[in-house]
């Protein structure tokens, strides 16, 4: 039984690793998708389609500065998930709910990243909550 137990263990420890290491890469991904997005605002703002009758309207280049810095710290954050820190699965929930939140706002402007974005921070935070504590 105890061999059982053992193997048992080393499979859920895999398994967390794994997914611990899917979200670091999707919020790698997704992080430096976003910092390259608020770049963009910020060197051009007619590169995004506007939307006169949108209820949350922006200045893009503004919008540009908070897309830079919250890709930023995705990344950060993606790199603490690659050392296993603790305090990088709890960020790392937050940062990607504030970025869905943030290319949800976003949605007129550039629609279909937006919703490619939004989709990836949803299996970031996915990937992040199903994984056990570590002991």
């Amino acid at each position: 039984m105890a061999t059982t137990t053992h193997q048992h263990s080393d499979t859920a420890r895999t398994a967390a690793s794994g997914l611990t290491v899917f979200a670091a890469v999707l919020l790698m991904i997704a992080g430096v998708l976003d910092l390259l997005r608020g770049i963009m605002a910020i060197a051009e703002d007619d590169v995004y389609v506007t939307t006169p009758n949108y209820i949350f309207q922006f200045d893009l280049t503004g919008w540009g500065w908070i897309q830079l810095v919250l890709g930023v710290i995705a990344v950060l954050v993606s790199l603490g998930l690659f050392a296993r820190a603790t305090w990088a699965r709890i960020v790392g929930v937050g940062i990607a709910g504030l970025l869905i939140i943030a290319n949800f706002l976003s949605i007129p402007y550039y629609p279909f990243w937006s919703l490619t974005l939004i989709a990836l921070y949803a299996f970031v935070i996915w990937a992040l909550c199903v994984v056990p504590r570590e002991p």
